[in-house]
């Protein structure tokens, strides 16, 4: 481990998420105890003021539960992102936040769309889909997770309930396919074992040595224990305990 990674660690697994939800609820607070309405900065379909939502729309939420509910899943998203794709993090959520508030902006109903689902929608396709193109096996049960915990946002990308900004769901989990297969990341190569290779054989195994071809084992397969070795005398003095009785 280089001198640096444990600054990383805690700036993936700390500093990033612990802002992000300090960010969302600062700005409620604010709304809150200065009787503010930030709704009208939300992404506002084919208007020109509404595109000042696609940046500031994921830091405002209508209400307590609809905060408390993306608090959580954009902390553990966040946190796995910087965590494995530490190299990508920034640009996935930077050209992410671009992409879905984008394609809200163009396809959604007239209406002010605001919240960060549209960011952890982005957040949960890019890790699952990455992991399962990246076919290595930690990146694979990174993705498994994610379906096991979050599989249940599918249906919210869908106009299956009012009130809920479906095309922004839409959105962001196109926007994390797309990155997820556009993007390049470092993923650690696959440990291949001496008899994976290509040029491997069998009798240059050492351990494979010891077996003969009936599968029984070699005490010694070189032929060690039977070359001659020069011969050691041994000489023992025996001396007799003067208190010991006679014997007959």
């Amino acid at each position: 481990m280089s001198k640096g990674d444990p600054f990383r660690y805690t700036y993936a697994v700390v500093w990033v998420p612990m802002l992000t939800v300090l960010l969302i609820w600062t700005v409620f607070w604010i709304e809150v105890d200065f009787g503010v309405n930030f709704n009208d900065w939300g992404v506002y379909p084919r208007t020109l003021t509404g595109l000042r939502g696609i940046f500031a729309s994921p830091f405002i939420h209508g209400s307590i539960e609809h905060l408390y509910n993306n608090t959580i899943p954009i902390a553990v998203l966040t946190s796995a992102l910087f965590y494995f794709y530490r190299r990508i993090a920034w640009r996935v959520l930077l050209v992410g936040l671009l992409l879905s508030g984008l394609f809200t902006w163009i396809i959604a109903r007239p209406s002010y769309h605001i919240g960060i689902s549209g960011m952890i929608y982005v957040l949960a396709s890019f890790i699952f889909f990455k992991g399962i193109f990246s076919r290595h096996m930690r990146l694979v049960a990174i993705s498994l997770i994610v379906v096991f915990i979050y599989g249940s946002l599918i249906w919210y990308i869908f106009p299956i309930k009012d009130g809920i900004s479906w095309e922004g769901h839409l959105g962001g989990f196109l926007s994390g396919l797309f990155l997820a297969f556009l993007l390049r990341s470092y993923a650690p190569e696959k440990r291949k074992y001496a008899w994976e290779n290509e040029d491997y054989k069998e009798e240059d195994d050492p351990f494979l040595r010891h077996f003969d071809e009936e599968g029984n084992f070699i005490d010694d397969p070189d032929g060690v224990m039977q070359q001659e070795r020069p011969s050691t005398r041994i000489i023992y003095h025996i001396k007799k305990n003067e208190e010991d009785p006679p014997t007959e």
